[in-house]
């Protein structure tokens, strides 16, 4: 740990025993640091009820004060509990999980899929709180780097991408969004506390379309799909199913697919990376449920 590290967790680390101190929250095992940008303590409560305390990095603090914003506009709702926040100690205070039993763990794929599309709908229903990224703004700079693109392997894939971004860009859609849910994002609660049997974890919000934020759970537990055999089948009935209990458009919610497509691609090549093949082949299968739909 170099010399900013280290005065960086040394003043988190303060700011973490304060916030143990004021809410009288007892440690319940080791710290630990989170994406190198939070320290994570789990504690109880005076009450006894385990949650989970994180203090970020200054510089993060802003981060933070989202993050408590979006999870009291869920309420609890289908998402884990806010209990309190610190602003300027840069701390916040959530209900605990079980980190040792995702969604995934589920041995059925299509019950752990019928469970994740039931919280992308009740996540995307409620009212998204001010300061929220806006999908229009995501596509803005989309369309600005798209013709820069420098990948003529995939130029069919990001042509069909950008059309069908461009055809919806005035229909960016109103809806808070998870933009990373997946089975990875969900968790069992601890035994005794099971306010219900799954809760979705760590939203990070963009207001929007919701088929813009399908890609993660389209793409989710990818080497059962290709042990199926059936891949393209796989990821129709996925998408299929989404389109059916969130009660969407079909043609825009796979064209709305396609930007989230594009936008990771342009992400990935950015970084001067390779498209993930998962990302290219699903974006293929959407682009072919775009144009069909048409």
């Amino acid at each position: 740990m170099n010399n900013v590290d280290r005065d960086w967790f040394d003043d988190a680390s303060r700011r973490l025993a304060e916030c143990l101190g004021r809410w009288r929250l007892s440690p319940d095992g080791p710290l630990q640091l989170s994406h190198a940008c939070s320290l994570v303590q789990r504690v109880h409560c005076a009450d006894g009820s385990p949650a989970l305390l994180k203090v970020r990095t200054s510089w993060a603090a802003v981060v933070l004060r989202k993050d408590a914003a979006v999870l009291r506009a869920y309420g609890g709702n289908g998402v884990v509990r806010f209990l309190t926040e610190d602003y300027e100690r840069g701390a916040l205070l959530q209900e605990r999980l079980d980190h040792t039993r995702p969604l995934s763990t589920v041995d059925d794929q299509w019950a752990a899929f019928d469970v994740l599309a039931e919280l992308f709908a009740r996540t995307s229903s409620a009212r998204p709180p001010e300061g929220v990224r806006r999908l229009s703004e995501v596509v803005a700079e989309m369309m600005e780097y798209v013709p820069r693109m420098p990948d003529p392997d995939h130029r069919a894939l990001f042509d069909a991408c950008a059309g069908a971004v461009h055809d919806l860009r005035d229909e960016p859609g109103d809806q808070l969004l998870h933009q990373y849910l997946d089975q990875s994002h969900v968790l069992a609660p601890l035994p005794g506390f099971d306010r219900e049997p799954w809760l979705v974890i760590a939203p990070a919000p963009l207001v929007g379309d919701p088929g813009y934020a399908l890609l993660p759970a389209l793409v989710d537990r990818w080497d059962e799909v290709v042990a199926s055999g059936d891949v393209a089948g796989v990821v129709r009935r996925r998408f299929d199913l989404m389109v059916e209990r969130l009660g969407l458009d079909r043609r825009r919610t796979a064209g709305w697919a396609l930007g989230r497509v594009l936008d990771n691609c342009l992400h990935d090549l950015e970084q001067e990376f390779f498209p993930w093949p998962e990302t290219v082949t699903v974006g293929q299968i959407l682009a072919e449920i775009y144009k069909r739909s048409a």
